[in-house]
């Protein structure tokens, strides 16, 4: 099990990072959220797991030990894998999902593409006394950086994360201005379409 990886940070794409440890260049699947604190040519450190699957194998990685471990307790739900699993963490972080459990708030996991009614139903009983109790105040990842962005690349990462193109064009024109690089863009957008809109 590869629990965490540290390194020169090689590369940024919109769903992952490269990051070179001891010569080798590890591909590490992660959110928005957790791509935009990297930077790019400095060291980086991230609190991974392995995915295996009969044909693949894939790394994840998180910002912090607590997000690593709320991605594997979501997976223990029914008919969560690790992508949905990992689109959760990108609209809501391990303490909003604390609170939208504890709370039953349907509302809130229903804002995650791919989480309908009975899936959101199916969150709150099976995670009740698995995740833990909410904390502190509720997390917002707040965008940094301003203007510009490949656009049709943001929509895309939307439209793979379970959003219609239509709403990603839209999220993404109402958000592109105050916002530069594509994924301080992603991440504005993601929160727009979350219902933190303006």
């Amino acid at each position: 099990m590869i629990s965490s990886v540290r390194g020169l940070v090689a590369h940024i794409g919109l769903d992952h990072a490269v990051i070179e440890v001891g010569g080798v260049g590890m591909a590490v699947q992660s959110t928005p959220g957790t791509l935009a604190a990297l930077r790019l040519g400095s060291e980086g450190y991230l609190a991974t797991t392995l995915v295996v699957r009969e044909d693949s194998l894939t790394l994840f990685g998180f910002e912090t030990p607590d997000e690593r471990e709320a991605f594997l307790v979501l997976q223990t739900v029914t008919g969560v894998g690790p992508r949905l699993a990992l689109a959760v963490l990108a609209v809501l972080g391990p303490e909003d999902l604390r609170r939208a459990v504890a709370e039953e708030d349907l509302t809130m996991l229903m804002r995650v593409p791919g989480i309908g009614k009975k899936s959101a139903q199916r969150l709150v009983l099976e995670l009740a006394g698995k995740i833990g109790a909410p904390s502190g105040t509720v997390t917002e990842n707040v965008a940094e950086a301003p203007p510009s962005g490949m656009d049709e690349d943001v929509v895309a990462a939307l439209t793979q994360l379970g959003w219609s193109a239509k709403d990603a064009g839209a999220a993404v024109v109402a958000v592109a201005e105050e916002h530069s690089g594509k994924a301080a863009v992603l991440r504005a957008a993601l929160q727009y379409l979350a219902g933190g809109r303006g």
